[in-house]
């Protein structure tokens, strides 16, 4: 599904309070609810700088396709998500699609983060047909995850509370930053 596709069903969900694949757990649906407030949030805040839009337009002969596996309960997804697609409606080379990851475990399964079903998780292929990856997250908060499952064991709400903050302090800079050097962005 394309990304405006994916929005409509999450905010199809926030109507119905609900979240896919039937879970019933109060907790995903709140993720649910909260990760539609904080994307379109990201929304409207997100930018490429000036220097990244002349690398992306410099970009002729750029083209690849880029599969996210997602879900809207994802915490992560919120702010990457709406970055993936805003740099991908600056370049017609760029194909987005969208897929819910629990309906696509079989492509998951090939996409793991140190064997974990991770997301998002945005594969990319490119015409040579040269498959990359990124996600779930970029690599500040990764750290960050990290160094709190180290401290603590897992994660919480504190540690919830405390990654939100790193994303709005970052302001996306590390997604779009990455995902460019993906697209071969030196």
């Amino acid at each position: 599904m394309t990304y405006l596709e994916y929005f409509e069903i999450h905010e199809q969900l926030v109507a119905q309070k609900a979240t896919t694949n039937n879970r019933t757990d109060p907790a995903y649906i709140e993720y649910t609810l909260l990760n539609f407030q904080r994307i379109k949030r990201w929304q409207k805040v997100l930018s490429l700088t000036d220097d990244q839009l002349r690398w992306l337009d410099s970009q002729k002969e750029l083209k690849v396709q880029w599969t996210v596996l997602t879900e809207p309960w994802c915490g992560d997804a919120a702010p990457s998500l709406p970055m993936m697609h805003l740099i991908a409606s600056k370049h017609r080379g760029i194909q987005l699609e969208v897929l819910l990851r629990d309906q696509h475990l079989e492509l998951m399964q090939e996409h793991l983060t140190n064997g974990a079903q991770s997301i998002p998780k945005l594969i990319q292929r490119d015409a040579q047909g040269q498959i990359t990856s990124w996600g779930p997250r970029p690599s500040g908060a990764a750290q960050l995850v990290d160094d709190y499952k180290k401290a603590h064991g897992s994660l919480d709400a504190t540690f919830r509370e405390q990654l939100q903050q790193w994303y709005n302090e970052d302001k996306g800079r590390q997604i779009a930053d990455e995902l460019l050097t993906l697209l071969g962005r030196k």
